[in-house]
């Protein structure tokens, strides 16, 4: 999944962002959702994101879990 939609992130949710400082290269920081900070239900950049590490940036792409 991309990360455009809100209803398909929740917290605890394994992710990569896109920071600010690395909208340019397009590096990607993957942490875990803490809160989800994005109101709108889509957004064309991706939803933005706080991680538990503190870390803010729009989601990217939402990893699978994998506790099945």
């Amino acid at each position: 999944m991309d990360g455009k939609t809100r209803a398909d992130i929740r917290r605890g949710a394994l992710v990569n962002i896109i920071l600010k400082k690395d909208q340019r290269s397009g590096a990607l920081t993957e942490g875990i959702v803490k809160d989800i900070l994005t109101s709108a239900a889509y957004h064309s950049r991706g939803i933005k994101v706080r991680l538990e590490d503190g870390s803010i940036g729009r989601v990217a792409e939402i990893l699978p879990d994998e506790d099945f």
